[in-house]
Formats: C-alpha cells, sequence, structure tokens
C-alpha cells in the first residue's frame, strides 16, 4: 500500500482567476515520470471555483472523465451537445473517445469544489459519451468498463466499517472524514493506492465520505 498524503499533491490553477487545484498524479507542468498513473488512474485533481470561475472550452481525447461534486455546483457543456448542472451525490462521466470539447464553471453564487479523476481506457478511439447518475447511493457502484474500472461512494459515520475490494489495483481518495485502512490512517485529501487487495477492511474515525476505484485491469 502507497500511501499519498494531500499535501505531498502538486498546486496548480489560476488563482487571480479563481481556480485553485490540487493534482495527485504527474499533471501539466508538474511532470514526474514516477508519479504517472496507477492501474487506470493517471489523474485525480481537487479543483475549487469561485463564483463566476470556470475552465474555458478545452479538449480531450482518449480519457474516460469521471467527476464528484464536494460542494457547491458544476456546469457542464461539450461540444456533443450535453449540458447538465452537477451537485453533490451525483456522479458524472465523459467519455472522451476519439476528441471531444467541454466547458466547466461555477455559475453558482457559493465555492465550487469538485474531484475529477481520469482514467485511460483499455482501448482508444471510438464515439463521445456522457452520462450523469444522480444521487448515486452507497451499496450501488458505477461502472467504467471501458477502463476495467468501477467506482465505489462510500459515506461512513463514526466507527462504520465497509470492506474494500479485492482487485489487482485499489484507489482509496478520502474526500471527507479519517478513516483507518490496514492500521494506517488517513485523513481528507489522503489517498491510498492498493496493489493485489485483499481482505482489507477500513473503518472511520469520524463521519467520512470515500471514493474507491476497484481496477480489475493490471
Amino acid at each position: 500500500m502507497d500511501v499519498r498524503r494531500a499535501d505531498e499533491r502538486y498546486r496548480g490553477g489560476d488563482p487571480a482567476a479563481g481556480i485553485s487545484s490540487l493534482h495527485a498524479f504527474s499533471f501539466g507542468p508538474h511532470y514526474d515520470p514516477d508519479n504517472l498513473r496507477f492501474g487506470a488512474v493517471i489523474a485525480c485533481n481537487e479543483e475549487r471555483l469561485e463564483p463566476g470561475a470556470g475552465f474555458d472550452e478545452h479538449p480531450h481525447s482518449h480519457t474516460e472523465i469521471v467527476t464528484w461534486v464536494v460542494e457547491g455546483e458544476l456546469t457542464h457543456r461539450d461540444s456533443a451537445g450535453n449540458e447538465s448542472v452537477l451537485r453533490h451525490g451525483d456522479v458524472q462521466r465523459l467519455s472522451s473517445a476519439g476528441g471531444v470539447r467541454h466547458v466547466e464553471r461555477n455559475d453558482g453564487e457559493v465555492p465550487l469544489v469538485f474531484v475529477q479523476m481520469w482514467l485511460a481506457p483499455v482501448e482508444p478511439g471510438g464515439d463521445p459519451a456522457y452520462e450523469t447518475v444522480r444521487g448515486i447511493a452507497d451499496s450501488t457502484p458505477y461502472a467504467v468498463p471501458e477502463a476495467g474500472a468501477m467506482l465505489h461512494v462510500r459515506r461512513l459515520t463514526a466507527g462504520e466499517r465497509t470492506a474494500i475490494p479485492d482487485a489487482p489495483h485499489v484507489y482509496v481518495h478520502v474526500v471527507r472524514g479519517e478513516v483507518r485502512l490496514d492500521g494506517v490512517e488517513l485523513a481528507e485529501g489522503d489517498a491510498a493506492r492498493v496493489t493485489d487487495a485483499k481482505d482489507l477492511e477500513l473503518v472511520a474515525g469520524a463521519p467520512a465520505e470515500l471514493l474507491v476505484w476497484e481496477m480489475s485491469v493490471v
């Protein structure tokens, strides 16, 4: 198990434009050849946008982009004609495939915080696709078969336990709260990269929210 702490992430964004970013993997100008990916995950970015701030239209290709809003509202528009407002509890996936352009903005009146995770597809190419699942439940995993991955969203009360999936690669990101995984304490913003996970259990030391990727592709 490889634990990465919140304060180890690369800082980015454009604070003058109301954008602050934290990158868990090599990203943009923060190139680290030893931190390019884990399993299918090639990016896990925490984005903070002030009201009125956002990312202007920009391209993506050959990437599965999954977004989880922590607080506030995220407005999404893309070149395929999709437009939506994403709120806490919703899962959004943009399969950029052969190429798509999109805009992400905070059109609300309060600060927006979201976690965006990029996964490499098993096979590149294809047609772009878009999906939003509203109010996903704890017991409903979200499959991204294009990347050989499954997202588990867990919301735990203090003292509650949950099993970690047995898989070649498991990526655990703590959105809120404090948890203990195999004797290791993890706090908000911390992440654990687990190889060959088997019979692992996680317990919450305080109310917690977690994003757990189960990845079958080695």
